[in-house]
């Protein structure tokens, strides 16, 4: 594991400088002052970049990824479809089963004084706000592209991407920050875990299939 965590120095230094920095924002203020500054710095160009954004974060784009890491190696899609079945099913137990209280921003200022801003005719949910889905299958997904990518200088741009996603979630008044800040951690832990298993599982188990994909027989 420490291997694989140097081979990613820059990934995992900048995740955990993101960590750090949005960590000392929720000590220093509440979960209700963070979301009214997020709030209230909108834009149009915003509204429509973060409405798109978000989509990185859903199960339908999770699949398209994993068929696209097929593609190129059955190892790939393996990884893939694993990693965002662990997420996935860690996200819906945590929902459903652990937080099952817990208000979305919609729900949870609902008799407040406060008037907050929504974007006019987009769906925003009531519940089942801890943690962020859409944030974990993000990072999951960036994270593993990280891992994967033979060019780790550009671990910056997945990483900003899964960040993006999860800013999005929080910007659409969908989450809270702790929930997108949650949904990281679990998302990257769930990659690290199912690459590491595998990875070591593939050494002491070389197999030539899972070399090739679907376009490479």
């Amino acid at each position: 594991m420490i291997k694989l965590l140097r081979q990613n120095i820059l990934f995992f230094s900048l995740y955990g400088l993101l960590l750090l920095v949005v960590g000392v924002l929720q000590l220093m203020y509440t979960k209700d002052e963070l979301m009214h500054w997020v709030n209230s710095h909108n834009s149009p160009e915003a509204d429509f970049l973060f409405q798109h954004i978000t989509y990185l974060g859903d199960g339908a784009f999770s699949v398209i990824m994993a068929i696209i890491l097929a593609l190129a190696s059955w190892r790939y899609g393996i990884l893939g479809a694993a990693s965002f079945a662990l997420s996935g099913g860690i996200s819906s137990v945590l929902k459903h089963y652990v937080f099952t209280d817990s208000l979305r921003p919609l729900k949870y200022f609902e008799h407040s004084k406060w008037e907050y801003r929504v974007i006019e005719g987009l769906d925003i949910h009531s519940y089942n706000s801890f943690p962020s889905g859409h944030t974990i299958t993000a990072f999951a997904i960036f994270s593993l592209m990280a891992l994967l990518d033979g060019r780790k200088a550009r671990s910056w741009f997945w990483l900003l991407l899964a960040a993006l996603t999860g800013y999005s979630r929080v910007y659409l008044f969908q989450h809270f920050v702790e929930d997108a800040y949650a949904g990281s951690f679990i998302g990257v832990g769930s990659t690290l875990a199912v690459y590491y298993f595998f990875m070591q599982y593939w050494e002491k188990n070389p197999r030539s299939w899972h070399q090739k994909g679907i376009l490479r027989r």
